[in-house]
């Protein structure tokens, strides 16, 4: 009966986890657009891991890239970063740190299209 317990809560733990996440429209009914300053929507809103953030844009004019904190100071894919620009993104947060930004057109990132977001556990 100790193992059923043990599975038993496990499943409560698990099932609340989920129950948490939240999907969250980057840049809410603008999306990923330079419309508005993309670097102040993140705030007042609280970010857990296992959310997914969605980027909505125009992938002839605009990507998303995921990227180091250098690359979100100095608007540079760095090294290993990943590169999304299909229009509707789905990018799962983990735990931690997690940095956004435009390249398609150079000055987009300097101009605001870039976020930074943390994740609690």
């Amino acid at each position: 009966t100790a193992l059923v317990a043990t599975m038993v809560l496990l499943f409560v733990l698990l099932h609340c986890d989920v129950a948490h996440a939240k999907t969250w429209i980057v840049g809410d009914e603008f999306g990923w657009d330079m419309v508005i300053d993309e670097e102040v929507w993140p705030q007042g809103k609280t970010f857990y891991a296992g959310d997914v953030l969605v980027f909505n844009y125009d992938y002839q004019r605009s990507n998303v890239v995921a990227v180091n904190r250098t690359g979100y100071i100095t608007c540079t894919a760095n090294e290993g970063a990943t590169t999304y620009n299909s229009g509707a993104d789905h990018i799962p947060l983990g735990h931690g740190q997690h940095y956004f930004i435009d390249t398609y057109y150079e000055p987009s990132c300097a101009a605001g299209m870039k976020i930074a977001i943390f994740a609690k556990a």
